[in-house]
C-alpha cells in the first residue's frame, strides 16, 4: 500500500516525498479514508504511529478542494491540543504537509501575550492549532470566530481532561457549529474519553491498530530500585557507566526537575530543564538546543510527555514515577519511534510501588528489575506484577510468650527491619467529564 492507493492529491503526496515519508502506518492506512470519507472519527494507536499524518492530511485535501475561502477571523479547521509543545509540534508538521498548497496555519496559546495572535487572524487561517485556555480567550475579546469551522480536531483529549480542562471543553463544544466533522486521535482511551467521544461525535467510526494502552514494543523498559535519596546519584552512576548522549529525564515536580537540573549543571553536566513555570520562550529554547544536541540532558516534567517527536531519542529515563499511569505510555513514547528501538528505565523507590503496580496493570506487563551493585534500597521495593497486586514479603512470626511474666504486655506488630508497611492504595484522580447539552433549546 501507498499514499496514492489512499486517494491522496499530488501536491501532498510531493510533500511526503520530501520528507521521506514511503509506506501510511496502520493508523494513517485505516484513518485517512474515513477522514476522506467525512466520517467522524475514534482513533487509537500507540504514541510514535504516525496520528498526526493520519488527520493532518486528510484534513488539508478536504480543505483543498471543498468549501470557502476562509473569512477573516475565522477558521475552517481546528486542531485541540492540551499543552504549549504539543500545539507546537502539530503545526510543525502541519505546516510541513501544507508546503505545497494554499492553504494558511497557525498555532496559539497561552504564556506569550496576545496582541500579536490577535494580530495574525485577522485575515482568517484554514487550520488553527490552539490549546483551550487561549482559544476561549481569543473568542472572548471577538478575534476568533467559529461559525465557518468544518472539521474539529481533538488530539491526545485523555490528556486535556487530567489537566482539568473539561470546562473548557464544554465551553467550546457550545460555540462550535452543529454540523461538522469531529476527530479524536489519542494513545490511550479511557472510558471516559469513550463517554466524552459519544456526546461530541455523530455516529463514529473507531480504530483502535494496536491493544489498548500497550506501550510500544519497540522500546526496551526495565526498573532499578533504590531509596529515593539515593536517586540524583544513582542516575549520575548509570549515565556514567552507559556513557549516555542524548537523554530525556522526566521528573515529577517542578521543583524536582530544578533541582536535578542544578546537581547535573554542578556536575559540569550539560542539562536543561522544561516545566509549566518557565517562559515559553525559554522552554522552546530548551527543547531545540535538545533537539540539536546542544544539550545532553533534558529533565522535564509531563509537559514534555505527549507529541514531542525527537529524531532518534536512544533513551527515556523516568526519575520519578507518573501519577497517571497512562502518562507512562506516552513519555515513553518519546524513544522507539517511526520503527526505531529504544530503551525507557525507571528510577523506582519504595513508595512508588503503588503506581508502578498500576503501569504494570494498564500495560499487561512485569517490568523486569535490575538492581545496581552499591545501589541496593535499604527500604526494599515489594514486587509487582501484571495483576495489580503488590506482592508482600511473608511476615516472620511472632515470638511466644515468656512464662513468668506479670500480666499481659502488648508486644505491638512484628515487622521484619527489611520491610516497609504498603502505602495505601494509589486512587486515580477523579477526572470531570464535561456532560454537553445537546437536546433542543427551550425558546424564550
Amino acid at each position: 500500500m501507498t499514499f496514492a492507493t489512499l486517494g491522496l492529491i499530488e501536491p501532498l503526496l510531493r510533500a511526503l516525498e520530501t520528507l521521506g515519508y514511503q509506506t501510511p502506518t496502520p493508523v494513517q492506512a485505516q484513518a485517512i479514508p474515513a477522514v476522506l470519507a467525512g466520517r467522524d472519527l475514534m482513533a487509537a494507536a500507540q504514541t510514535g504511529t504516525g496520528k498526526t499524518a493520519g488527520f493532518a492530511l486528510p484534513l488539508l485535501q478536504l480543505l483543498t478542494l471543498e468549501g470557502p475561502k476562509v473569512a477573516a477571523n475565522s477558521a475552517r479547521a481546528l486542531i485541540l491540543c492540551p499543552t504549549r509543545e504539543l500545539a507546537e509540534q502539530v503545526h510543525a508538521s502541519v505546516a510541513e504537509y501544507a508546503q505545497h498548497l494554499p492553504l494558511t496555519t497557525y498555532a496559539v496559546y497561552g504564556g506569550v501575550s496576545i496582541n500579536p495572535q490577535m494580530m495574525k487572524l485577522r485575515k482568517g487561517v484554514d487550520i488553527l492549532v490552539a490549546t483551550p485556555g487561549r482559544l476561549i480567550d481569543l473568542f472572548r475579546q471577538n478575534a476568533l470566530k467559529l461559525n465557518q469551522l468544518q472539521t474539529l480536531v481533538l488530539d491526545e483529549a485523555d490528556r486535556m481532561l487530567d489537566l482539568g480542562f473539561s470546562e473548557e471543553l464544554a465551553n467550546i463544544y457550545r460555540m462550535l457549529p452543529k454540523k461538522r466533522q469531529t476527530l479524536l486521535f489519542s494513545a490511550t482511551f479511557s472510558d471516559d474519553i469513550r463517554l466524552l467521544a459519544g456526546q461530541m461525535l455523530n455516529d463514529p467510526l473507531s480504530i483502535e491498530v494496536s491493544p489498548r494502552n500497550v506501550a510500544a514494543n519497540t522500546v526496551k523498559q526495565w526498573v532499578v530500585p533504590v531509596d529515593k535519596k539515593r536517586k540524583p546519584e544513582l542516575f549520575v552512576h548509570l549515565m556514567r557507566k552507559g556513557r549516555w548522549k542524548q537523554v530525556l529525564v522526566f521528573a515529577k515536580t517542578r521543583n524536582g526537575v530544578d533541582a536535578l537540573v542544578d546537581k547535573l549543571q554542578g556536575l559540569g553536566i550539560n542539562a536543561d530543564g522544561i516545566h509549566g513555570d518557565k517562559p515559553q520562550a525559554t522552554r522552546q529554547r530548551a527543547l531545540d538546543r535538545f533537539k540539536a544536541s546542544d544539550v545532553q540532558i533534558l529533565v522535564a516534567t509531563d509537559v514534555a510527555a505527549r507529541g514531542l517527536d525527537i529524531e532518534d531519542l536512544p533513551l527515556v529515563v523516568n526519575f520519578d514515577l507518573p501519577i497517571v499511569a497512562e502518562d507512562y505510555i506516552h513519555r515513553i513514547g518519546r524513544t522507539g519511534r517511526a520503527g526505531n528501538t529504544g530503551e525507557a528505565i525507571s528510577l523506582v523507590c519504595a513508595d512508588e510501588v503503588n503506581m508502578l503496580s498500576a503501569i504494570e496493570m494498564l500495560t499487561r506487563q512485569t517490568l523486569p528489575r535490575k538492581m545496581e551493585p552499591d545501589f541496593e534500597p535499604e527500604h526494599r521495593v515489594p514486587d509487582t506484577d501484571a495483576s495489580g497486586q503488590v506482592v508482600k514479603k511473608p511476615k516472620k512470626p511472632k515470638k511466644p510468650k515468656t512464662s513468668g511474666g506479670g500480666g499481659k504486655r502488648n508486644l505491638g506488630k512484628w515487622v521484619d527491619s527489611g520491610e516497609v508497611a504498603p502505602a495505601e492504595p494509589s486512587i486515580k484522580p477523579v477526572r470531570k467529564v464535561p456532560v454537553f447539552n445537546t437536546g433542543p433549546r427551550k425558546k424564550k
